[in-house]
């Protein structure tokens, strides 16, 4: 086969599934570039962003030993910088003023020890 994981190659596109894009990397291996690594990113209809012929740069990311099987990546070749920047949550339900800590579980940790100690107490007396 000789081929490398980590090996970056150029392959034809063979193939357009849902799934991902088959590219041939030469006349008898085939390989398979899964839809989550055709872009960073939600990757949207891949026949549109594909077409059978297209010449691509891909990724050798796994050779299944036993199938031999090659999962090929194009994310991988290319930077994240195209996405735009993630905006900070905003947890509406949360008042980050206020530090409480692990404070009211202290406070209701003896409670809640006097009371499983009655339930223990109540199981030994029936």
């Amino acid at each position: 086969m000789g081929y490398r994981i980590g090996q970056k190659i150029t392959g034809t596109v063979t193939g357009i599934q849902p799934y991902g894009v088959f590219v041939s990397l030469d006349a008898t291996v085939q390989g398979l570039i899964h839809i989550s690594e055709c872009g960073h990113g939600f990757v949207k209809a891949l026949d549109e962003q594909f077409k059978v012929g297209q010449v691509l740069d891909v990724l050798v990311l796994d050779i299944d030993e036993y199938t031999h099987k090659i999962s090929l990546s194009l994310r991988a070749l290319h930077k994240a910088h195209d996405l735009a920047p993630q905006r900070a949550k905003k947890h509406y339900w949360t008042n980050r003023r206020i530090h409480i800590g692990f404070a009211p579980i202290a406070e209701r940790l003896p409670r809640w020890i006097e009371e499983a100690i009655e339930d223990l107490n109540k199981g030994e007396n029936r």
